[in-house]
């Protein structure tokens, strides 16, 4: 379904962000990233001049490089277009996340090493996505994986849609799935 009809507006701004996952020929995977911001009008920059109608404010790449296990490899990140003529210095600092693993406090990791002036916020925010995007790239690796090791799946209570008490978990691992435990605050 649809969302309702929007109130009468003006389009000022659009961020698109498109991430896309790679298997490579050695065996690793590269997740890619390519953030862009644009405007519907034309503004004063003190670094760039005016910046036209759909001319990007920022522009950037990032690629992680990964392993099966979740593990960072490499990462490289450009600044094609920025806010400031700074911005792209500080790009190099992203390759100080080799060696990290994308799981449970990946934000925060990732924040510790390369968050306020030790990177960009806007790339920092493109980890996130590309996180998620690095789990649906391997996804049939993971499945495999987890199939030949005993315990619960783990995407088990991950989401709503895997919450052992759910649906989905009773029809897909039932020797998983928990009955539903209802609280006097549960709607009747």
């Amino acid at each position: 379904m649809p969302l309702s009809p929007p109130a009468p507006r003006e389009k000022l701004h659009t961020r698109a962000i498109v991430i896309e996952g790679y298997r490579r020929e050695d065996g690793l995977f590269d997740i890619e990233a390519r953030l862009t911001d644009t405007k519907t009008y034309t503004f004063s920059n003190d670094d760039r001049g005016d910046i036209r109608p759909g001319e990007p404010l920022h522009g950037m790449l990032m690629r992680l490089t990964v392993d099966e296990d979740m593990l960072v490899h490499a990462c490289e990140a450009n600044t094609e277009y920025g806010p400031y003529a700074v911005c792209p210095a500080i790009t190099p600092n992203f390759a100080s996340l080799a060696g990290l693993r994308i799981g449970p406090g990946w934000n925060r990791k990732v924040k510790e090493v390369v968050g306020g002036v030790k990177g960009c916020t806007h790339l920092v925010e493109l980890l996130g996505p590309m996180a998620t995007v690095a789990f649906q790239t391997l996804v049939s690796v993971r499945r495999r994986k987890a199939a030949a090791h005993a315990g619960p799946p783990p995407l088990l209570n991950s989401c709503h849609a895997y919450a052992a008490d759910g649906p989905v978990v009773a029809r897909r691992w039932p020797d998983y799935a928990r009955p539903k435990v209802y609280s006097a605050a549960d709607p009747e």
